[in-house]
């Protein structure tokens, strides 16, 4: 049987992913989180707070992060950031209480990878965990399908004038005026 790099595998989870770094502030629900991982075989570190959580990301850079959004000083939202800034390829699960869609649009805005409300179900984040960290393997490993198939179906060059134009790759090889300057300019071939 052919490996499909699209094909949803959980053991590519387990090779992907052996430290998970938990910031939670809660110390009852961050054990509980740690004990749930640990029976699965992962690493877990804990942090309670955006200081703590760059300390453990800097010093032993984790394969995951579950971040909650309410910390104390520094709101989850500010610590997702940071980690893209730091390092984009480690995936960020946010799971957090905050049910709202602009909560929501905002974690992803600053980066993360996957959103999870509280409650839930153990089985359901493990299944996320699974699906943020293959996507993210995938992603950084064997590049972004949707990326390549739009960098393939268009065209980027530069007019005399400086202007950088994009068009669509049908449009190869056909004469077009640049918007810029009004000059003819033929879409190259390759």
């Amino acid at each position: 049987m052919a490996f499909d790099p699209h094909q949803h595998d959980p053991r590519l989870t387990k090779v992907v992913v052996h430290h998970v770094l938990v910031v939670e502030d809660n110390a009852d629900e961050a054990q509980v989180l740690k004990l749930l991982l640990e029976r699965k075989g992962y690493q877990v570190t804990v942090a309670k707070d955006g200081g703590q959580a760059h300390s453990s990301f800097v010093m032993r850079k984790p394969d995951f992060v579950i971040l909650d959004l309410i910390l104390p000083g520094e709101s989850g939202y500010e610590v997702c950031e940071h980690f893209k800034k730091t390092d984009p390829n480690v995936p960020v699960m946010i799971v957090s209480a905050i049910e709202l869609t602009e909560s929501k649009n905002l974690a992803q805005r600053v980066g993360c990878d996957g959103y999870l409300t509280k409650p839930y179900d153990p089985d359901h984040l493990l299944k996320q965990m699974t699906v943020i960290a293959e996507k993210n393997w995938r992603k950084t490993h064997m590049g972004d399908p949707q990326q390549e198939r739009e960098q393939n179906d268009y065209v980027r060059f530069t007019c005399i004038c400086g202007k950088r134009l994009k068009v669509s790759a049908v449009h190869r090889g056909k004469s077009l005026t640049c918007s810029n300057c009004g000059e003819l300019v033929t879409v190259p071939r390759h």
